[in-house]
């Protein structure tokens, strides 16, 4: 049975993070689990999140899940910004809320680094060709 979707396709900050993410080289959008995520072979992005708390669960709709890089990470886990994920915490992925008014350059480069981590050598060439 399919997640039913836990998203507004009308959302305007998944509008800003969907144009971060498309404009990549050959990323691309699907639903996964009810959540939109963004991937090549490999997912980059997703756009929201679950944090266990306690016996429980928070979903945080309005936020970002990314592969940290591992020289970032450190520092997001202290960022009062993020939180780890359920699942994907412990693989590397880091939470990153979008509430409130988000840098989006910010924002940016964390997508971007993630990218990188996942889109593949001839992938991230392209990238870095297109780059200024």
């Amino acid at each position: 049975m399919p997640h039913p979707p836990m998203f507004d396709e009308d959302d305007p900050v998944l509008g800003r993070l969907r144009e971060i993410t498309l404009q990549l080289p050959d990323a691309a959008e699907k639903v996964s689990f009810g959540m939109p995520a963004f991937f090549t072979t490999k997912v980059f992005t997703y756009y929201g999140g679950l944090e266990k708390v306690g016996d429980g669960h928070v979903r945080h709709l309005t936020s970002m899940l990314v592969v940290a890089d591992p020289v970032d990470r450190p520092a997001l886990v202290e960022d009062p910004r993020c939180y780890h994920p359920m699942y994907l915490g412990p693989a590397g992925w880091i939470g990153f809320h979008l509430t409130g008014d988000p840098d989006w350059s910010e924002v940016a480069e964390l997508v971007e680094a993630s990218y990188r981590l996942t889109a593949g050598a001839r992938r991230v060439k392209r990238l870095d060709a297109h780059s200024p």
